[in-house]
């Protein structure tokens, strides 16, 4: 079965709220073998959201619908489902004296207006919401299924929960639905994709999705079959061949980020490290601590932005900034050396370039970026030249001077 997940409010249209329920519920319907197949935000508009109704419905066995189902009149989930059907609203009245019953114990009284919530699609099963005032509906329409849930988080999580995961069980086909994810750095995302489509373009099952970030990018292999063992049998069978293409440009299978490895390569290795940064300006460092139990293996980091503190914290001599520049390979691997120096690390990096928007002349134009590594058997420095903003190079040298890191390690 497939499914689909409509987020419904005019809210959620805008750039202060974002729709977090449908991330829940995809995790909850993939635990079932249920593919997601669409999600959609529809404002509060009683067309529209009728027309999305009717098009999920006509395609998928398994509609999720969440919110809308408030007091208010732009609350239209109910008169929308009820439209997409060709189905009444019947009107329950022990629900409105039940929410009412609620506000009594609270010691206020119900506005007259909650009487709505009280609605329900004809054939409809009313399920009860023990958070919140609005009750959920479950329906089954032509061989589909459609649910109503609350819009409020801890109320939609505790209705599917109690009241929608049973019943899904009982009408969804046995499926395993498993994920291989790669993570791979050190090539662009042509390169890649050119290098492994002959492999994934033979299957159907996995689907296979490439995600691009800085110098990062993720090969997800998504397999679906009727049990956990052929899904991971699958998986190898066309993870297999793509790895041996990748070789050591994977750093990760398991989703950890590239200084979660490096982390667990030095502590393994019962090294340390420390790092000298100029043009990403403490970036590299706020990487490297963002992973708990870092200070095992970071000892810590200078952040020398002019040249005067790269002459007077990490020794760099004020003739080779003057004779090199400060972006230079030269003053890079002064920079290791520095600091591996002045704080007895095992290992050090170093950043130093442009990284913009201003040029550092005709010899350092935006982009370039040197990185240093120093160990117990000297210096190696690696040049590239990146393109983007300031925030796209400074993330791309960082992944590169992990990466040149991880690669020492191994």
């Amino acid at each position: 079965m497939d499914a689909e997940i409509i987020a419904v409010g005019s809210e959620l249209l805008t750039p202060q709220r974002l729709d977090t329920n449908s991330l829940y519920l995809t995790d909850q319907l993939n635990s079932l073998g249920v593919e997601v197949v669409t999600k959609s935000i529809i404002g509060d508009h009683l067309d529209r959201l009728a027309d999305a109704v009717r098009r999920a419905v006509s395609r998928s066995a398994i509609v999720i619908l969440c919110g809308g189902l408030g007091p208010t009149e732009d609350d239209l989930t109910r008169d929308a489902v009820a439209a997409a059907l060709d189905r009444k609203l019947i009107y329950h009245p022990e629900i409105a004296e039940a929410l009412e019953q609620r506000f009594a114990q609270m010691k206020r009284k119900m506005a007259e207006r909650n009487k709505r919530q009280g609605f329900i699609v004809e054939g409809a099963e009313i399920l009860p919401n023990d958070r919140g005032t609005a009750p959920g509906q479950w329906i089954d329409d032509s061989g589909g299924h459609i649910m109503l849930l609350p819009g409020p988080p801890h109320e939609m999580k505790a209705m599917f929960e109690r009241q929608c995961l049973s019943r899904l069980v009982r009408v969804v086909p046995k499926q395993a639905i498993r994920t291989l994810v790669l993570r791979v750095t050190g090539m662009p995302e042509s390169d890649l994709d050119q290098l492994i489509a002959p492999v994934y373009k033979k299957y159907t099952n996995p689907a296979t999705t490439i995600l691009a970030a800085a110098g990062d990018l993720q090969v997800h292999l998504r397999a679906r079959c009727a049990t956990d063992a052929e899904a991971v049998a699958l998986l190898a069978e066309v993870g297999g061949p793509i790895e041996l293409l990748l070789g050591d440009r994977i750093y990760s299978r398991n989703g950890h980020t590239l200084e979660e490895v490096i982390g667990q390569m030095l502590r393994d290795q019962h090294a340390t490290l420390s790092v000298a940064e100029s043009a990403t300006g403490g970036l590299l460092g706020e990487r490297i601590t963002g992973v708990p139990g870092s200070s095992e293996y970071f000892l810590g980091g200078f952040i020398t932005y002019s040249s005067r503190m790269k002459i007077e914290w990490l020794g760099v001599p004020e003739e080779m900034i003057a004779r090199c520049g400060a972006v230079s390979k030269e003053t890079a691997e002064a920079m290791a050396l520095g600091a591996r120096r002045r704080s007895g690390s095992t290992y050090a990096l170093s950043i130093t370039g442009v990284a913009g928007p201003d040029s550092g002349g005709e010899n350092a134009p935006v982009g370039t970026m040197y990185v240093g590594l120093a160990d117990a058997s000297g210096c190696q420095v690696l040049h590239r030249q990146f393109i983007g903003d300031r925030t796209r190079i400074r993330q791309f040298v960082t992944q590169m001077a992990l990466d040149v890191l991880r690669r020492k390690l191994m």
